[in-house]
């Protein structure tokens, strides 16, 4: 059999092996990285061309043809797949399913490679006939005469634009039935924005990237020291140099995308493509392939972005590097910054990692050489860092104190917006029968209903169980139940009831479902009238309010207690993050924080001396607990509807290998409890592997991952191997 009729192909199926398959006579050989259609058992499965093959270990009489050749050039490019080829091995994931999450949905389900404009990316004006029609026309239709205006005022607006404005369909389709509408070219995006005038810690930054080769530099900025402009002149820096390289830009939320995009429009008038989970399937691929052509410089996208195939590569940059959302939690469990820094070394272009806050890991490379610094320790408004208060909160279990509500009336009354962080969403995270003291709890997981008022329902926030409120308590039968605890809701309603000349805006993931919903409250804010902002986490990412003068954050005390060890580095960043929502603008930022641990040195630490010190000092723990990042782990987690089940096999698991183990130096602990149990109707187990290092803890984990796969599993338990865990549950 010669080498180009027999072909070996990564398929999405959780085995780690490929498998070899005949090409027909007739057949054009397909090229590495190409899509082909194959059988496999009874299904038909799209895979990836690995390799031409000159023999195979199944005889060649069993071998099943190719069903087609979906691609006649690469659909992953070399580059891209020797990256995947290494994540797959590094992550111990099976490199069919590795390569499936990199493509985009359509490119799996075996459609072409070509663009194809969307309906949500069609552009609409008027026709010569609309535009010549009175003002007054239409005025039995008054729908259709809304949008006749404003397609007139804003010509080659996109039907998702028109949408989002809260135009229907239906009245677009009259438009162009009528021939007073139709489809259009996008208009050009021109300059806007001219670069703004650099500080002298901005300008040495700058000054210190080389566009010539790879390095990581960790922009080490506090918050507001204007972290993007130097992003964007960076950027125009590497134009300047080579008109059609590119840069990729990853952010941790969609909810930081929009904003992103309109800046680095205005400034370039460049071509951007788009890449997140909020887009539909065409309007993926669509920006994935203007990516690959080259036909867009800048892409900007969340965590699989990173795996977008790029015709002139010049600079890699991660905005606020230290965001767990880079860390995939299931499946192909790769890290985004960590492969950020693997993909820019293969490609020799240089790395930029941004935060105000840095993963202690990202410091630790800093302190070995592996990264280069650039500090940028002062606002770019030249304010000093906000003033921070430290409030007992032990009297104040159900939400704001006296002196917080008090500092609130005083900012708002002075033209100022208010930011409230709580990290829980609806109205209180607990119902509790006031008569016996039971509390409500899901069936599924080890954890309490949330109580939600809008809709009124309790739901689980972990396997998203939901019920009806009850009545009576289903222990005693009282009718004393009573929300305890905090949450979003409850503190939006208080709010509210207190101070009712001023609108207090609620984002969470309920208020900010809806496509468009984020980004029209943020219009609402960014308009400066005085209000107070209510929410969770999505507040802390990186927004710029400039009106915010004072941020609150109520209970900071589940960082401190939290039995995972990177509680306290979470805590930090969070509290840091937040507090530098205030003071953006012309007035120094105040932040009141709420706490039941007032005296904890870590937080005086944090206060006192800022991040930096605080992270110096985690560090200095870690390093004499022997935990990341100065130790490698990685978690073996297995998970069963038996409570039994997951122990048993994770603790058979550590028997067998314990010989392995001590011949790599491998610690082996536990098996133990997930810090949640139950989860979902599955208990959950873990056992922690830590090496001596890298290159040993890689050594154990393959044959660790060989022994699994050769061993017969029960069958309804499941397991998978994370390396470099982010989250301990």
């Amino acid at each position: 059999m010669t080498a180009q009729r027999i072909i070996q192909v990564a398929l999405p199926v959780p085995l780690r092996r490929v498998f070899d398959y005949l090409l027909p006579n007739e057949q054009h050989k397909p090229a590495i990285g190409a899509r082909v259609e194959v059988p496999f058992g009874h299904r038909t499965l799209i895979g990836i061309v690995l390799k031409h093959a000159s023999q195979s270990d199944t005889p060649t009489d069993r071998l099943k043809p190719i069903t087609s050749v979906l691609d006649p050039t690469p659909a992953v490019n070399d580059e891209l797949l020797q990256l995947l080829l290494w994540a797959a091995d590094y992550y111990q994931c099976p490199i069919g399913e590795a390569l499936q999450a990199a493509l985009p949905v359509l490119l799996r389900q075996g459609a072409a490679m070509t663009p194809q404009l969307s309906t949500t990316e069609q552009c609409w004006q008027l026709t010569t006939e609309g535009l010549g029609l009175p003002d007054n026309a239409l005025a039995k239709a008054p729908k259709q005469a809304q949008l006749l205006h404003q397609l007139r005022e804003r010509p080659g607006t996109t039907w998702q634009a028109l949408k989002e404005a809260g135009f229907a369909r239906d009245a677009l389709l009259r438009l162009q039935e009528k021939g007073l509408a139709h489809t259009c070219a996008a208009p050009p995006v021109t300059n806007s924005e001219s670069p703004l005038n650099l500080n002298a810690e901005q300008q040495a930054a700058l000054d210190a990237i080389s566009f010539e080769r790879y390095q990581t530099y960790l922009l080490d900025g506090a918050t507001g020291s204007g972290k993007t402009e130097v992003y964007l002149q960076a950027i125009a820096r590497l134009r300047e140099g080579a008109e059609q390289a590119q840069t990729l830009v990853l952010v941790p939320e969609i909810g930081l995308t929009p904003q992103t995009i309109k800046r680095f429009a205005r400034r370039f008038g460049a071509s951007v493509a788009v890449l997140h989970s909020g887009l539909n399937d065409r309007e993926r691929l669509n920006s994935w392939l203007r990516a690959a052509s080259g036909e867009a410089s800048i892409i900007i996208g969340t965590r699989s972005a990173l795996f977008t195939p790029l015709k002139n590569p010049g600079l890699i940059i991660i905005d606020e590097e230290h965001d767990t959302s880079f860390k995939q939690q299931d499946g192909f469990r790769y890290s985004a910054r960590d492969l950020a820094c693997v993909r820019a070394k293969n490609l020799n272009i240089p790395l930029i990692l941004g935060s105000a806050t840095p993963a202690l890991e990202s410091l630790h490379n800093v302190n070995t050489g592996r990264f280069q610094a650039l500090p940028l320790r002062h606002r770019a408004n030249r304010q000093a860092a906000p003033l921070i208060n430290v409030i007992d909160s032990s009297d104040h279990h159900q939400g704001l104190a006296a002196e917080s509500l008090l500092a609130i009336e005083q900012h708002l009354a002075q033209g100022n917006q208010v930011l409230v962080f709580l990290n829980r969403r609806g109205f209180a995270p607990a119902l509790k029968c006031r008569d016996c003291g039971a509390v409500v709890n899901c069936p599924n997981c080890d954890a309490r209903l949330t109580l939600h008022h809008n809709p009124r329902h309790l739901h689980c926030h972990h396997c998203d169980f939901q019920r009806p409120i009850l009545r009576t308590c289903e222990s005693c039968h009282g009718h004393h139940l009573e929300p305890i605890g905090q949450g979003t809701e409850r503190s939006e309603q208080a709010l509210n009831q207190r101070l009712t000349s001023v609108p207090v805006w609620r984002i969470d993931r309920d208020s900010t479902r809806q496509k468009g919903a984020l980004e029209d409250l943020f219009t609402r804010i960014n308009s400066g009238e005085p209000c107070i902002l209510v929410g969770t986490q999505m507040l802390a990412k990186g927004h710029h309010f400039p009106k915010v003068s004072l941020a609150i954050i109520l209970d900071v005390d589940g960082g401190l207690l939290s039995a995972d060890f990177r509680g306290p580095e979470r805590l930090g960043q969070l509290i840091t993050q937040v507090a530098g929502r205030s003071g953006r603008g012309d007035r120094r930022g105040e932040v009141i924080l709420q706490t039941q641990n007032r005296h904890h040195p870590l937080l005086q630490r944090l206060i006192q001396q800022g991040y930096s010190a605080f992270a110096a000092t985690l560090l200095e723990e870690r390093q004499m607990s022997q935990m990341p990042p100065f130790l490698p782990i990685a978690l073996v987690r297995a998970d069963a509807p038996e409570a039994d089940s997951p122990h048993q096999f994770l603790n058979q698991l550590r028997q067998s290998l314990t010989p392995l183990a001590e011949q790599n130096a491998v610690q082996m602990l536990g098996p133990m409890p997930a810090l949640m149990e139950k989860k979902g109707q599955r208990y959950r187990h873990l056992l922690q592997v830590r090496g001596p290092s890298r290159h040993a803890l890689q050594a154990f984990l393959r044959a660790l991952a060989e022994h699994l796969d050769s061993i017969k599993t029960p069958r309804h338990l499941r397991w998978s191997i994370d390396v470099d865990p982010q989250d301990m549950s």
